[in-house]
């Protein structure tokens, strides 16, 4: 599997880790959803993200998840979440990624960091015990980390470690981060590639940005690599009202606490995936909320059709 680098495009669904009711890995529904993104026409795929229910695994079963889809991949990237705040355990973590294929590894920073200096130092850290074969994704979601990186933090990252060959945006309000790292590779700085997540709620703009596309999880892939293609092309009219027609369902997932259910349920109900269960704990949607989602799908469906 080739290596992550700066030059990568389009769409990276952070995938879910499918659980039997009973808690268990599903891993014949891991082969199904991997399957699923990629004919949804997903260029490369995050494992163990946030949304993966990463830390609920033990070890072993990361190195499962990690073994079981790099091989389904058949040589499209993976991207796989090593995120720690002790070192030998994300370095351990890597090395084993990086051994059974994945192209890449992503690191949001610890919640501990408040400092440029300690976020500086701490990724300065993380790259020298990956050693510098390791390509990086720096995930930059203060929302969840509660850490900040500033504008000019960023390019001291990007200017000292090379390794660092993406950056996963997902501050909010940060448009202008993208802008304005853009304008400094006109100026000279090397390019990163950026992928955005926040659950692709400001997509459209964030690629007429100059955004390289998504690295965020959704019901349906297929409206993100439909959006980041047109808006890649410019053809923002088009991009637009596709992802208006999904809006509903984006906003209605982004809900603190249940947002992996509504994406577990939609995945479920597509077939994608056995059963919508997480892993305890973990939240669920009670009868309201799924028929919630259902009239929202079906109104989804009706602005579909209208498009054509």
């Amino acid at each position: 599997m080739a290596l992550l680098d700066e030059t990568a495009r389009g769409v990276f669904v952070i995938s879910v880790t499918p659980f039997r009711a009973d808690g268990s890995l599903d891993f014949d529904s891991l082969d199904r959803v991997t399957d699923f993104y990629f004919e949804a026409g997903a260029d490369g795929l995050t494992i163990l993200g946030m949304m993966g229910e990463a830390p609920k695994l033990t070890a072993a079963e990361s190195r499962q998840v990690i073994e079981r889809v790099t091989k389904r991949a058949s040589g499209k990237p993976v991207v796989v979440g090593v995120s720690s705040p002790g070192f030998a355990a994300l370095a351990d973590l890597s090395h084993e990624a990086m051994d059974l294929g994945a192209a890449g590894v992503m690191i949001a920073p610890p919640m501990s960091l408040r400092t440029d200096a300690q976020i500086l130092g701490y990724y300065r850290q993380a790259c020298n015990f990956l050693g510098k074969d390791v390509p990086v994704v720096l995930q930059d979601f203060p929302l969840a980390t509660t850490v900040q990186i500033s504008d000019d933090l960023l390019g001291r990252l990007i200017d000292e470690l090379p390794q660092i060959v993406m950056l996963k945006h997902e501050d909010w309000p940060g448009l202008s981060k993208i802008t304005k790292l853009r304008e400094a590779e006109a100026k000279g700085r090397r390019r990163i590639s950026v992928l955005c997540g926040n659950g692709g709620v400001f997509l459209p703009e964030e690629v007429a940005r100059g955004a390289d596309g998504a690295m965020t999880g959704f019901g349906y892939p297929e409206m993100l690599v439909q959006v980041v293609d047109l808006a890649s092309r410019g053809e923002m009219d088009r991009a637009q009202d596709i992802f208006d027609a999904y809006l509903p369902l984006v906003r209605y997932e982004q809900q603190p606490g249940v947002g992996l259910a509504v994406r577990k349920y939609v995945l479920a109900r597509r077939g994608a995936i056995a059963s919508a269960a997480q892993r305890q704990p973990g939240a669920a949607l009670d009868p309201v909320a799924q028929a919630e989602v259902e009239r929202l799908l079906a109104r989804q469906e009706k602005r579909l059709a209208e498009l054509g």
